[in-house]
């Protein structure tokens, strides 16, 4: 499978997302300033969140990552990912790795992939972006998640800060025994947009850097750029539809979801 090619979803004709980032919660034990979600949306009773994973089950939606806020925070994760495996979703969970190496094992039996974000390759370039501490519990994660077997990868923004440690995440990932990285370009959306102007590179910057690397048999690497992410389908905390404008600079509220139709694509659909 591995030497199959590529497809980007918006070339499929489907009238759902081929995947969606559904943020049940906006709580997070980090404050991280370049986060694309809104702490100003509200997060819906226990109830809403089973009733939105239903429907999500039955959309015909193939994979759902549930990102936040900090999707270990939720007590009931586990109910939320049974209810959309057994309708043959794929579901992975996307974190900042804090609560992960006590979390793992129990997530073995619930979800088919992590994800741990970094920031950078060490302490210093992770945690000040992060705070104090973050990358010794992410790194103590993933490792953990890896020892249960749960294929992990690591996930790290794009930023003009950090462009020069491209390289040496990916030897940690190789480290770590991880599955690959995936190299996110950033999105102007949320708390992030205030970095814009000091962090954005360009789509093909950030495809030079990538092309650059130096990538170990045993680790897959993969860039989402901006262009990538046009149309990409969020369903957030307050159960409402967005998603990403055609270029991945802002995003945009559509409605609540209530039924299977509010999933429809109203354009390109977009990548994770």
């Amino acid at each position: 499978m591995a030497s199959w090619p590529t497809i980007h979803p918006g070339e499929l004709d489907r009238e759902v997302p081929v995947s969606v980032c559904w943020s049940p919660l906006v709580r997070c034990n980090l404050a991280c300033p370049h986060c694309l979600d809104d702490k100003a949306v509200p997060e819906l009773a226990r109830k809403d969140r089973q009733r939105i994973a239903a429907l999500l089950g039955e959309s015909g939606v193939l994979a759902v990552d549930i990102s936040g806020g900090e999707p270990l925070l939720l007590r009931d994760l586990g109910e939320l990912a049974a209810t959309l495996t057994s309708s043959g979703c794929v579901v992975s969970v996307t974190t900042n790795g804090w609560h992960l190496q006590r979390r793992a094992e129990a997530l073995a039996g619930q979800v088919d992939a992590v994800r741990v974000s970094l920031d950078g390759p060490d302490a210093e370039s992770h945690d000040r972006w992060r705070g104090s501490g973050s990358f010794r519990r992410a790194v103590a994660g993933a490792r953990a998640a890896v020892a249960h077997a749960i294929p992990t990868q690591l996930q790290t923004v794009l930023m003009t800060s950090a462009q020069g440690t491209a390289q040496r995440m990916v030897d940690l990932a190789e480290e770590l025994g991880v599955h690959g990285v995936t190299f996110l370009q950033m999105l102007p959306i949320g708390e992030g947009a205030a970095l814009a102007d000091a962090e954005l590179l360009t789509d093909e910057q950030a495809r030079a850097i990538v092309a650059d690397l130096d990538i170990p048999d045993a680790v897959t690497v993969r860039l989402r750029t901006r262009d990538d992410a046009g149309g990409f389908t969020v369903i957030r905390a307050d159960g409402r539809v967005w998603r990403n404008d055609s270029v991945a600079e802002g995003i945009t509220t559509l409605h609540s979801l209530t039924n299977l139709s509010d999933l429809a694509l109203t354009g390109r659909d977009g990548s994770a």
